[in-house]
């Protein structure tokens, strides 16, 4: 398969998959729970209907592509698969049940050569449920939109709007890191929690918001006694973002000219494409410009030393 016809697939793809969530938006059925995903989080009725879906879709559409999504893990076709698809069917799957916005199809399409990292993702596509918009990168070209691509030129923490997560993850941590910054912009800015990573990410790419800030994997490496604490919290599982949770929306984000990296400022780019343990989750600052970049970083270093300081003190 070219990029040419992968062009097609991916939004392809990920436009079907948000036909067939769209009419259970905000259903309340949608909330049984049905078991776990590979990574470890819930599995709700809504999610199993989209898993059945894509697979039954790659199966008569593209049957010599292997793909991997959060339920399913790595599914691979008999052969050799040249490519492989990274498809959450439903990012943010707790507002979809609640029929909010904040809730995306995301998609991404990488050579399926030994060990694909997130820099070898060539196409990405992230569609919302609710609105139908979509973005369509591809590595090198840029993105397209249905909304205008601008992302903001704010690097004043003072009037900030931003966002980051908690699904899964330990409250009083994660503000221990971030709670200065929330309070911070509180009131010339603003602070939210919209349940899916890719669509905060798309949000800094259309400048409705300066930043994506998620520490959650960092915590659990640089500090004792984080993991236990986010399996407690997780059920038994760290639930963190996966690769899947940010192939598509990553590449929308560099592709856009915003700066991405790690929590700690290091690139994602070398981080493996496919896999969805705790050792494959990675924490996430996505900013809209080089210098915003800078200063969340400082205070997110700071955010850390608090927490060692109360972890030690305790």
């Amino acid at each position: 398969m070219t990029r040419d016809e992968l062009r097609v697939l991916v939004p392809a793809l990920a436009g079907d998959l948000r036909s067939r969530v769209l009419p259970h938006l905000g259903s309340h059925a949608g909330r049984v729970h049905g078991g776990a995903a590979a990574g470890g989080d819930v599995t709700f009725a809504i999610d199993a209907d989209a898993e059945a879906f894509l697979a039954d879709w790659i199966a008569d559409r593209a049957p010599g592509m292997a793909f991997y999504s959060e339920d399913a893990g790595l599914v691979e076709p008999s052969g050799s698969p040249e490519w492989v698809l990274v498809v959450d069917p439903i990012d943010g799957t707790r507002p979809a049940m609640a029929g909010f916005e904040s809730a995306c199809v995301s998609v991404a399409a990488a050579p399926l050569d030994g060990e694909p990292r997130m820099r070898d993702v060539e196409v990405g596509c992230v569609v919302e449920i609710k609105s139908g918009q979509r973005f369509v990168a591809v590595r090198g070209e840029g993105v397209r939109a249905d909304v205008p691509v601008r992302p903001s030129a704010n690097a004043d923490l003072d009037r900030l709007f931003w966002t980051y997560g908690l699904r899964g993850r330990p409250a009083r941590e994660t503000m221990d890191v971030l709670g200065p910054l929330v309070d911070r912009s509180s009131v010339g800015g603003a602070a939210f929690e919209l349940g899916s990573a890719a669509y905060d990410l798309t949000r800094v790419v259309t400048g409705q918001l300066d930043a994506y800030v998620e520490p959650g994997p960092r915590i659990v490496s640089d500090v004792p006694g984080m993991r236990e604490l986010f399996e407690q919290v997780g059920g038994g599982a760290v639930l963190n973002n996966s690769p899947y949770d940010l192939a598509a929306g990553a590449l929308c984000v560099s592709e856009a000219g915003a700066v991405l990296s790690d929590c700690a400022g290091e690139s994602l780019a070398d981080r493996p494409l496919l896999g969805s343990g705790a050792e494959y989750q990675m924490s996430v600052l996505a900013a809209a410009n080089a210098r915003l970049h800078e200063l969340l970083l400082a205070e997110v270093e700071r955010g850390m030393e608090r927490l060692r300081a109360r972890v030690a003190g305790a």
